[in-house]
């Protein structure tokens, strides 16, 4: 379906940015995808805004790659949208009987009528054809939004679904597994919540932002259920032919000096734990591209990158492919989904002592949102750093994990759970 383009130059994008997103919450259905101009290799949009479903495809996970494959095949458009953790259920037949409080569809994508691209200071606006018309005089409405900052309530009781004790027995549990050799490493994760609370997502969202200016955050409205994400961490993409995956395991804090921090940045890049970590997903993560590559095609482009965030250092490898150009893009998430870094390895075997070990259903978390374009590629984070909201049930949550191998031990695991829930704390507590 064809659409219709216009652009506009804006003199301050990161305030532009706010109106839109503001003037956007009218609408059931908007995604906010924002680089924070992180300049790293395969990055592609600034920041995209897509909003106002056309048609959309909405499902819980039995036979949802197959729904997902005739929509986008039928569609042939800009796709945006989610894959929850749950859809491990249509691929490897594991079921979750773990609270839920959330209650999000496991699989939720739209076809939107108007798209907005985000580059340096100009904006380009893309409508379908039924509603072109409206460039202008929406464009027009953004730029007379005023913004306000709300007025702070400091009522927000945060609660953890996981004790320390808690915790301990799930560790013992995973770790017993490794020793006898049913799993060289799983990623488990914990749960805090927070009951009977209404926020105002998008300002939740830009103080989440603020705080960790991430690669891939994301702002998700699916009718009255929100994903406010600052996640540093790319899924799987697709490039053309090319497939490029990028697994995050290891994390250590910034230091308060600058001596510090290099201290604990190299400290985190020759720290043979951590290695050990990431190397077992990268293997996982080769293994899987294999399924859908060309022969001799899986490469590991870089292994054990350090990158620096405002809340911390993360070790991050580079995995690619190639594909056929006749390759079905949904079958090349399928055979890797759920992502690795955010499962363990071998990943079946993870997948079902993490059903057993935590207490909490993970919903969206530890699933992906992104987009599929009307040529066939895709982008798709990985959403952790995250808070998840139900604003009819007034229901929110976050959870954090870390990867349990056979050098772990309890205590340094929970603490590195908690260092990546600080940012999410910070910004509830807040609000």
């Amino acid at each position: 379906m064809q659409r219709f383009s216009k652009t506009y130059s804006v003199q301050n994008s990161s305030q532009f940015k706010k109106q839109v997103l503001q003037w956007a919450q009218q609408f059931r259905e908007v995604v906010f995808l924002e680089s924070n101009n992180h300049k790293a290799k395969y990055s592609t949009h600034q920041a995209i805004l897509a909003f106002d479903a056309f048609t959309l495809l909405q499902t819980d996970y039995v036979n949802a790659f197959d729904a997902l494959k005739e929509y986008q095949k039928n569609t042939n458009d800009w796709l945006f949208g989610y894959l929850g953790y749950d859809l491990k259920n249509d691929v490897a037949q594991i079921q979750s009987k773990n609270f839920d409080g959330l209650h999000f569809p496991d699989l939720f994508f739209f076809q939107p009528k108007k798209l907005i691209f985000f580059e340096d200071d100009a904006v380009r606006f893309e409508y379908l054809g039924v509603c072109s018309d409206e460039i202008t005089s929406d464009f027009e409405e953004i730029t007379a939004i005023f913004l306000f900052d709300e007025v702070v309530e400091n009522d927000v009781i945060i609660q953890s679904q996981t004790s320390f004790t808690d915790y301990e027995k799930g560790f013992n549990n995973v770790m017993h597994h490794i020793q006898q050799g049913d799993i060289y490493e799983a990623n488990y994760c914990i749960n805090f919540f927070v009951e009977n609370k209404d926020i105002n997502p998008t300002d939740v969202f830009w103080k989440l932002n603020q705080i960790s200016e991430p690669p891939f955050a994301c702002f998700g409205k699916f009718n009255k259920q929100y994903v406010l994400s600052a996640s540093p961490e790319r899924y799987l993409k697709k490039e053309e032919l090319k497939i490029i995956s990028q697994p995050i395991k290891g994390t250590a804090k910034r230091g308060l000096t600058e001596i510090g921090d290099d201290f604990l940045k190299n400290e985190l890049a020759s720290n043979k734990k951590e290695q050990s970590e990431n190397v077992m997903i990268v293997d996982l993560v080769r293994n899987d591209l294999s399924k859908t590559a060309t022969k001799r095609s899986v490469l590991v482009e870089e292994l054990f990158g350090i990158y620096s965030f405002k809340q911390v250092h993360q070790m991050i490898s580079t995995v690619v492919s190639t594909v056929s150009d006749d390759t079905n893009v949904v079958d090349i998430i399928k055979s890797t989904f759920p992502m690795g870094s955010m499962t363990g390895a071998p990943k079946l075997s993870a997948m079902k002592i993490i059903e057993d070990v935590e207490q909490f259903k993970r919903s969206l978390y530890s699933g992906s949102i992104g987009y599929f374009t009307p040529n066939n590629d895709f982008d798709f984070n990985v959403v952790i750093r995250s808070i998840l909201y139900n604003q009819q049930q007034k229901y929110l949550s976050f959870s954090v994990g870390s990867a349990i191998t056979i050098n772990a031990n309890a205590v340094d695991e929970y603490n590195e759970c908690l260092l990546k829930a600080n940012a999410m704390k910070k910004v509830l507590e807040e609000c």
